[in-house]
């Protein structure tokens, strides 16, 4: 599992993935709010780990605005030194999932972190996963629309069962190349549009199939469910996300 870790002492973060990667997680660390926000935006991650206090703004502060800007459902574990109730309720009611003073009891951080990640996709035990029309064999690694198998390539595969298990969120090209392709995310390629222009062709979708793929302009793609009677104006669309750091 991918994490991301918000904490600005070097020997805390250092610690914490230490004991992650001992578990078979790969874990990032980020000294700041605005180094965090980024890194989140443009990176593929599992879990979040956030840190009450930080230099320039607070953990409650960073998780509102991945829950309200990045808009998508990913689990966040606060571990900080702060342990009153009332610090627990607000960020519970903040949108946190889970809540650890420190220190943290090493086995204690890891069976949380297991706990979320099972909870938050609990698609990931199925061999069979269905989105309207369409059905995904995660064993046969094939994928069938109105019961019809669909001609496809493996990354095809994958890049498809990638935007259905992540519906409704931004994807950038770069989260795309790095859990689809394994590339660096540095690397300048226009594999991912290609991609996505066969996929729109080959998995028919459409207004008719209930699902299209929405280009963000310069940001990415996102996979959406649409009603029947929707335009479905994808080629080119141009939607303006509010930037988390600026």
């Amino acid at each position: 599992m991918r994490i991301a870790l918000l904490e600005d002492e070097h020997e805390q973060a250092q610690h914490v993935q230490s004991v992650l990667s001992e578990r078979g997680h790969h874990c990032d660390s980020f000294p700041s709010g605005q180094s965090f926000l980024s890194a989140v935006l443009h990176r593929s991650y599992d879990l979040l780990i956030l840190d009450w206090q930080i230099p320039d703004m607070t953990g409650i502060d960073v998780l509102q605005t991945v829950r309200e800007q990045i808009n998508w459902g990913i689990p966040v574990v606060f571990l900080t030194q702060r342990d009153s109730e009332a610090d627990i309720v607000r960020a519970l009611d903040a949108g946190a999932d889970d809540y650890l003073a420190k220190p943290a009891r090493e086995a204690e951080l890891v069976a949380r972190i297991n706990a979320l990640a099972r909870r938050s996709n609990p698609d990931n035990e199925k061999e069979v996963l269905r989105y309207g029309p369409f059905e995904i064999n995660t064993q046969q690694r094939t994928i069938s629309l109105h019961s019809e198998e669909l001609t496809l390539t493996d990354k095809d595969f994958d890049l498809t069962l990638f935007l259905f298990q992540n519906q409704g969120r931004l994807l950038t090209r770069e989260m795309l190349l790095e859990r689809v392709w394994g590339l660096a995310r540095d690397i300048n390629t226009r594999t991912v549009d290609t991609h996505m222009s066969r996929l729109r062709r080959r998995l028919g979708l459409n207004p008719e199939n209930g699902f299209r793929i929405k280009t963000i302009y310069q940001r990415g793609y996102r996979l959406e469910a649409m009603k029947a009677e929707e335009p479905d104006h994808v080629e080119g669309t141009i939607e303006t996300d509010r930037a988390v750091n600026g």
